[in-house]
């Protein structure tokens, strides 16, 4: 693998172990795992229904990017490559149901116990994975896309339909969410840490579960081989309420947009 580096703007980053005095979720082998690993995995937290309802709410949103990427863009744009891949960013402002999804309790106690007591929406986007022109999505932090202070924020992986390696879990390389945001090189397919990681562990789930990992957390998706059958995953990040974009000029950029980053706890 390629040796990584720390980000320009992490030299100085020291990693804080989550400790809530009074967890509402988590037992203390999860939390443990989270910091030792930077992932947990948790089985069976939302009901079919409620999957069903996502999925219906996120299909026809996805279907017009995909669309306007085909039209209007030649096939490409951004990390969207039709017949491969599509991310459709920003849900929560356009659907109802998503939005009241984003504040469900299983985010709110697992925030509280990973985060603190004052946290809100960051992010939020679908990935769906085609077949027609199967592709890995490479090595990567979260906070290699946009560097967000403090660093240590949330995301939540929930996949809307069964994973595995056939058809594009997630594999994270454990451990090194701890040396803090890394340099990424600019690639077609995205921004890269680094190349492999032997001791990488795949995170198979399924609908229903949610593979909750740090912002700092080295991860890739493997290409979906699952002939007829896309592979659909919403994720969900949650940042300490305060958090901001910083730029390597030192401007910072306040993340609390009303529509798209409201929040779930505090306030």
């Amino acid at each position: 693998m390629t040796n990584p580096r720390a980000h320009s703007m992490s030299r100085d980053f020291v990693w804080r172990d989550a400790s809530p005095d009074k967890p509402r979720r988590l037992s203390p082998a999860e939390i443990a795992a989270f910091n030792r690993d930077g992932f947990v995995k948790l089985e069976g937290v939302f009901g079919p229904d409620e999957i069903a309802a996502v999925t219906a709410a996120i299909d026809p949103l996805e279907a017009e990017q995909d669309r306007f990427v085909r039209e209007k863009k030649g096939g490409r744009y951004y990390l969207t490559d039709t017949d491969a891949i599509t991310f459709t960013i920003h849900l929560v402002g356009k659907s109802a149901v998503l939005r009241g999804f984003a504040a469900h309790p299983v985010f709110q106690d697992v925030c509280h116990d990973l985060i603190g007591d004052d946290v809100r929406v960051y992010w939020d986007q679908s990935v769906y994975k085609k077949t027609e022109k199967p592709r890995d999505f490479p090595w990567h932090q979260d906070n290699g896309y946009g560097f967000i202070e403090p660093q240590q924020y949330l995301t939540f992986w929930l996949p809307l339909v069964d994973v595995d390696e056939t058809n594009g879990c997630p594999w994270i390389a454990p451990g090194f969410h701890r040396l803090g945001t890394l340099e990424h090189w600019i690639t077609d397919q995205g921004r890269v840490c680094f190349d492999d990681e032997p001791q990488a562990v795949a995170v198979p789930a399924k609908a229903g579960d949610a593979i909750v990992f740090s912002s700092l957390a080295p991860h890739r998706t493997g290409p979906n081989l699952a002939a007829g059958q896309v592979r659909k995953a919403y994720i969900l990040q949650y940042a300490p309420d305060g958090a901001c974009v910083r730029t390597p000029d030192g401007t910072r950029t306040p993340q609390d947009d009303p529509v798209r980053q409201f929040r779930i706890l505090g306030g």
